[in-house]
């Protein structure tokens, strides 16, 4: 892309303030040095170009970019699935299950579905819900408090930061 000013303020290659020039004999000194004349600061007034080696530029900025996407962390939602009539050695089996997510740094979706006669019973779901929640406190933070979706309660807890 052409630089369309006719004055710019200029950077050396080894980041010395050159001063304000014009675009041409920037363009020349950048050339000199076999180099490239970069626009840093299109908005500035004057605008500000830096004598730069602009391939070497783009490739460190894509080494950078690549190098942040690597550290990143993305977390997963893990779902664990009730009834309300799940009976207390499953509970405890799936509330393992639950802590072993959170030490992971997984979120958990906890889903209590009803089927049939359990519908008229929403109270009970609400209560089951609320004790697993209250199990793994020690552990875990409420991100999303249970709420009813269709036939369904749902609730989403994430591991407690250990800052």
């Amino acid at each position: 892309m052409k630089i369309r000013v006719p004055r710019v303020r200029c950077i050396d290659s080894d980041g010395t303030m050159v001063g304000v020039l014009a675009t041409r004999e920037a363009l020349d000194l950048a050339r000199r040095k076999g180099l490239d004349l970069v626009e840093v600061s299109p908005n500035a007034d004057p605008p500000v170009c830096r004598v730069m080696d602009f391939g070497k530029f783009q490739y460190e900025e894509n080494r950078k970019r690549k190098e942040a996407r690597k550290h990143q962390t993305t977390h997963t939602v893990k779902e664990i699935k009730f009834h309300p009539s799940t009976e207390e050695h499953d509970y405890q089996t799936k509330l393992g299950h639950i802590r072993e997510f959170l030490a992971k740094g997984h979120k958990v979706k906890l889903t209590l579905t009803f089927r049939g006669r359990e519908n008229a019973h929403k109270e009970l779901g609400f209560e089951f819900m609320n004790k697993a929640i209250k199990d793994c406190a020690d552990v875990s933070v409420l991100d999303m408090p249970p709420k009813r979706i269709g036939r369904s309660l749902t609730a989403m807890i994430g591991a407690k930061s250990g800052k």
